[in-house]
């Protein structure tokens, strides 16, 4: 046995290869699962006493060991191995090491297959919570925001280009929008994967007379999972936890593009606070919105997270295979790449600062009312709209040729393209 591994190494004569411990290791990923482990391990341990599987004492002797784990890792005094492989052998070793052999009556009843699948499920669905709460404070600043400047006027865009007169408000209320479904996605990835697989062990449950039910209420599940091989094999919740975050990402991008225009001279709409923004390292005037630009770039790490752990599970035959231990890297990876998103566009966007001024004058400068003048004259003059639109093109021909801005010119030179316009357009025009 001294050759073979510690944990599972019965039938082996020898002990792994460098090579493949290296690649079978997954401790450096997993250990910020520890927390779910010990709360699942601790719900189980629980059951089993109260089930009479185990003793009662041995119940309490392990939550006892696994309550002195939890303290170790807190402060920093926890000795991670990579010879137990991942975070759930390290603490069943260490608990060992505390408690002696009663440690090992922990495992009764129970896989690493359903003890993966609960603990990774019970993390996805911390990180929703947390994921919501930072879309509500980004959410938070643009109301603000949008409240601030329900009047101030700007040009909305069509292809990027000048299309009607809005409000700022009313531009950052679209995104607010977005986050709102973001926020309901990630809601509702927390509420579909609130079901427990513990109990499922290896894949066909267990002859010993568990209690699934109080397990799953025991960590807060909704009930336990109806079927278990789909328990252990399941990762469509990572995979909707993957996506919901793919998509929060995007819409972070869109905004993080209009930062990046806004902010340069030839827009001028925004100016962002120099502690969001950075400077070159030759040219001394430049003020670069790089934390927008690496808002804007992550979305392609969100969007390849999701599509690898989308190969990896494709084709995958039931139940548990060994390739689902890449399950884990990009949904961290994912949810710490968004957090960070989320507070950076927090961050910019409530320093920030606009020049309303500039705005106005851009939506002037568009022939943004365009629209508006061609609506003034279906509803005044009855006239068919396609109709109206082409008189309205034509009038904005007219301002072009002369260098003026729609409001800028007279009602006779209107009455020059429709005579029938009167003194009424104007208050359209230069509202």
């Amino acid at each position: 046995m001294s050759q073979s591994h510690k944990m599972w190494g019965g039938r082996f004569a020898d002990k792994p290869t460098d090579i493949m411990q290296a690649i079978n290791v997954s401790l450096p990923v997993d250990r910020r699962l520890w927390r779910q482990d010990i709360a699942g391990s601790k719900a189980h341990a629980d059951m089993l006493g109260r089930q009479g599987i185990i003793a009662a004492a041995e119940a309490k002797t392990i939550i006892s060991g696994l309550d002195q784990i939890v303290q170790e890792i807190e402060n920093g005094k926890f000795p991670f191995r990579d010879e137990f492989e991942d975070i759930h052998m390290n603490i069943e070793a260490r608990l060992k090491e505390i408690v002696g052999d009663t440690a090992g009556r922990l495992h009764t009843a129970r896989s690493r297959n359903d003890q993966v699948a609960t603990d990774f499920r019970l993390w996805v669905r911390d990180a929703c919570g947390e994921i919501i709460t930072m879309i509500t404070t980004l959410q938070t600043t643009l109301k603000t925001l949008s409240a601030d400047h329900a009047q101030s006027v700007m040009p909305g865009f069509t292809h990027l280009q000048p299309a009607q007169p809005v409000t700022l408000g009313r531009h950052l209320q679209a995104y607010d929008e977005m986050l709102a479904r973001d926020a309901s996605r990630f809601a509702d990835c927390a509420r579909r994967l609130n079901e427990s697989p513990l109990g499922a062990a290896a894949l066909a449950g267990t002859p010993y007379p568990i209690d699934r039910a109080f397990t799953a209420q025991q960590l807060g599940f909704d009930r336990p999972m109806a079927s278990t091989m789909d328990a252990v094999s399941a990762r469509d919740f990572a995979n909707e936890f993957l996506f919901a975050c793919a998509q929060a990402g995007l819409h972070l991008s869109r905004l993080a593009e209009e930062i990046v225009i806004w902010t340069t001279p030839q827009f001028g709409f925004m100016r962002l606070a120099d502690a969001w923004s950075t400077g070159s390292s030759i040219m001394p005037q430049k003020k670069n919105p790089d934390a927008a630009e690496l808002v804007r770039a992550k979305t392609g790490r969100l969007n390849g997270n999701l599509i690898t752990l989308m190969t990896v599970m494709k084709a995958l035959p039931l139940t548990y295979n060994k390739d689902m231990q890449e399950d884990k890297a990009p949904v961290f990876d994912s949810f710490d790449t968004l957090a960070l998103c989320l507070q950076a566009t927090d961050g910019m966007l409530a320093t920030a600062t606009f020049d309303t001024a500039r705005m106005r004058a851009s939506a002037e400068d568009g022939y943004t009312n365009a629209t508006a003048l061609a609506d003034w004259l279906v509803m005044n003059l009855n006239m068919p709209f396609r109709d109206a639109h082409h008189v309205t093109g034509r009038i904005v021909k007219l301002a072009e040729s002369k260098g003026s801005k729609l409001h800028e010119l007279s009602l006779s030179d209107m009455q020059s393209i429709e005579s029938r316009i009167n003194q009424d357009v104007l208050k359209v025009l230069r509202n």
